[in-house]
């Protein structure tokens, strides 16, 4: 049956109480959207380019250019700056975008450098058409990281190279040279399918 009160909001339209908790929240605690466009290159460009190098030729081309990154660098701003035979350097800058739920830096952000680092620490050492994948990684979080703590370090060494398993630790550092995190990585290493 219709009302007769043509003012009266349908029922689904009615506003919720200010107590609710579905009522918006007060124009003193709206913020302006915060936006991050990524871009990334094809992957598969580095993908083919690895069967016929080295790893530390692969990563070596990556940092001077002549390859892309992968597309998970670009997605949380991490940066393959030094390579060299059983270790590699990251580096990154946290902002905002990189926060969790209670206003500091995610640990899944942390963890993905160091795992980078150990990773591409291992593949350092890796001969043409081989590559590798983390098996397993513990993380030790020493303190947390803010859109202020500055550009963030982080170094990855094997510890044994294998043929089947390899073994590398990784640690990131702060702007102030403090130890952020540590972490001990295993790594599978395995021969790469050939792409056409």
């Amino acid at each position: 049956m219709e009302s007769d009160d043509a003012s009266a909001p349908p029922p689904d339209a009615a506003s919720p109480d200010a107590d609710s908790p579905d009522a918006a929240p007060p124009d003193a605690a709206r913020q302006p959207v915060r936006r991050r466009l990524v871009e990334w290159d094809d992957p598969f460009i580095g993908v083919k380019a690895a069967a016929g190098l080295t790893g530390l030729e692969f990563l070596q081309a990556m940092i001077d250019g002549e390859l892309p990154p992968p597309p998970i660098g670009k997605l949380v701003d991490m940066t393959l700056v030094s390579a060299e035979p059983g270790t590699a350097t990251f580096t990154c800058t946290p902002n905002e975008s990189h926060y969790n739920p209670i206003g500091i830096v995610h640990g899944g952000l942390v963890c993905t450098l160091l795992d980078s680092a150990a990773g591409c620490a291992v593949q350092t050492t890796l001969p043409a058409g081989v590559g590798y994948t983390s098996i397993e990684i513990k993380v030790s979080y020493l303190r947390p990281l803010h859109h202020d703590s500055g550009e963030l370090t982080c170094v990855g060494r094997v510890v044994k190279p294998g043929r089947r398993v390899a073994f590398a630790e990784a640690s990131v550092t702060d702007a102030a040279g403090r130890v952020v995190a540590t972490a001990t990585s295993s790594l599978l290493v395995f021969p790469l399918a050939a792409t056409g």
